[in-house]
């Protein structure tokens, strides 16, 4: 009898455990969502002036430029508009047949697939590994040092330019590195993401977020710097501390880890080879290594936007597709973006198969395997920006912008400058380009501004920190969950890891730009 019972309850399915979806479910639920919520906005317009910026107090309610059936088509073509949509100039319409402007992401596409290529190539010579080996060995007692310089040097790229998707260039060289050092990889992920992202959120002269914002606002992008600096200070080194607490703690129990030590390896892929850690490098590996950082120093270089950075100058400026300002460039400045970071890579990858002998079949067989490699995360970027398409086609961001506008004005200083923070978190998970972002909704909140006792650089700081708060966390920055697919980690495990830094960033802004809005 027991025995029927045993044999009964050894039966019996194990209850399945649930698991969060993975980078590109998710994306495509958010995108089914995004779709449902535009069914029920209204479709808006706000009239626009000479430069193309919506005017206070001109929003209409307009008929949905859409019929159910062309919505279906839009929620279909969503991932293709996302790769290489063209937004038309006079309608602002995004179609693969519109003659226009770049609105998808098929330069990033291209650009960290070009990266997947020379980190396939470069990796195959073994001198990143070997290199890697050696420097962990020389800091295996100051890992809390390079997290904290790497987060620092990334802060402060994006607190002056805007640095943020070049980031994914640092996954390969810093994930094995901290790997070594006993580190998981969220802390690789997280040191590079949210080094990057603080420092964006606090903005002091960045001309794709300050600057565009200053230049709609009509002041000075150095109005208000003090207060900026004085966030970024603060705001990067609580994300610097906070990183570090976790770090340590899964270093002296790897049990701690959120996402674990043991990452499976894809199964086509051939097994790596263990590393001498008491090897020396050769020198054909050295000249890898020379040429790699060549390559990484002249990337960052080459996108720094150096006479809008010193020239401290408002005004348009584009960031996601042309990285491009209007500020005159120095002469040394090379103003390169995606189709050139792209190419730089391709060519360091070809120069490195040919500086290691490997011939033309291993280098073109490496290439395209890189190139692989990178598909998840393309196709991550390409759903993101698939969800800004739908709401620009639906004509629905105005209408959200006119709520906005409404619920900020009439408040008292204080509370306007809070709410300006509040109103522009959920704008920035619709429209997670802060030029694009700063470009419709400061001429809107501005003038609010003023009728509040609020400076508009007050406004400007406010309008940054609520723009930056969500970017670090949402599904539609494709520097969030691009990093996250290249490092490994799951996004549910990421949330659960960042949930309470938000919080103390929350808290840090709300005090400090509501005191400022009442003693200024």
């Amino acid at each position: 009898m027991s025995t029927e019972t045993d044999t009964g309850s050894a039966q019996t399915p194990a209850k399945k455990k649930f698991e969060f979806p993975g980078a590109v479910t998710m994306l495509a639920i958010v995108t089914v969502l995004v779709w449902v919520a535009a069914l029920f906005i209204p479709a808006g317009r706000f009239g626009v002036d000479v430069d193309g910026s919506p005017v206070p107090g001109s929003f209409e309610t307009v008929t949905s430029p859409l019929s159910f059936w062309e919505r279906i088509q839009q929620l279909i073509l969503s991932p293709v508009n996302g790769l290489y949509g063209v937004q038309d100039s006079i309608t602002g319409f995004v179609d693969t047949d519109n003659i226009g402007r770049l609105f998808g992401s098929v330069g990033v596409v291209l650009f960290i697939m070009a990266l997947g290529a020379f980190i396939s190539v470069s990796f195959a010579t073994r001198s990143l590994e070997t290199a890697v080996s050696q420097l962990a060995t020389k800091l295996s007692d100051k890992g809390w040092l390079l997290i904290t310089v790497i987060m620092v040097l990334f802060s402060l790229l994006g607190s002056t330019m805007g640095f943020s998707v070049e980031t994914f260039g640092f996954y390969a060289l810093l994930i094995p590195l901290m790997t070594a050092l006993g580190y998981d990889r969220m802390v690789a992920a997280t040191m590079i993401i949210l080094g990057a992202l603080v420092g964006n959120m606090a903005s002091t002269v960045n001309p794709f977020s300050i600057g565009v914002a200053s230049g709609e606002a009509g002041v000075s992008i150095g109005d208000g710097i003090v207060l900026r600096v004085i966030l970024w200070i603060v705001l990067t080194a609580v994300a610097v501390v906070f990183v570090l607490r976790y770090a340590a703690k899964v270093k002296k129990d790897p049990s701690k880890s959120l996402v674990g030590f043991d990452i499976e390896d894809d199964e086509d892929e051939e097994p790596a080879e263990p590393v001498d850690i008491d090897g020396k490098l050769t020198g054909t590996q050295k000249l890898v290594l020379l040429i790699t950082g060549l390559t990484f120093g002249l990337m960052i270089f080459s996108v720094i936007p150096w006479s809008s950075i010193f020239g401290a100058t408002t005004g348009p400026a584009e960031y996601d597709a042309y990285h491009v300002t209007t500020t005159e460039p120095y002469w040394f400045e090379l103003n390169w973006w995606f189709p050139q970071l792209a190419m730089l890579f391709i060519l360091a990858a070809v120069l490195v198969g040919i500086v290691a002998k490997m011939g033309e079949k291993k280098i073109v067989t490496l290439i395209t395997r890189g190139a692989g490699d990178m598909v998840g995360p393309a196709i991550v970027i390409l759903l993101a920006r698939g969800v800004s398409v739908i709401m620009t086609n639906t004509e629905t961001l105005d209408t959200i912008l006119n709520a906005m506008e409404q619920l900020v004005s009439g408040a008292s200083a204080g509370v306007f400058a809070i709410l300006v923070m509040l109103v522009n978190i959920p704008l920035a998970f619709l429209i997670p380009s802060s030029s694009g972002h700063a470009t419709l909704a400061m001429p809107l909140l501005a003038p609010l501004g003023d009728f509040a006792g609020v400076s508009r650089a007050l406004v400007i700081t406010a309008f940054q920190m609520g723009h930056g708060l969500m970017l670090m966390v949402a599904p539609t920055n494709v520097v969030v969950v691009g990093g996250l697919a290249m490092a490994k980690v799951g996004y549910d495990k990421f949330l659960r890891f960042v949930w309470p830094l938000l919080l103390i960033n929350f808290v840090i802004v709300v005090v400090v730009i509501g005191a400022a809005a009442v003693f200024e």
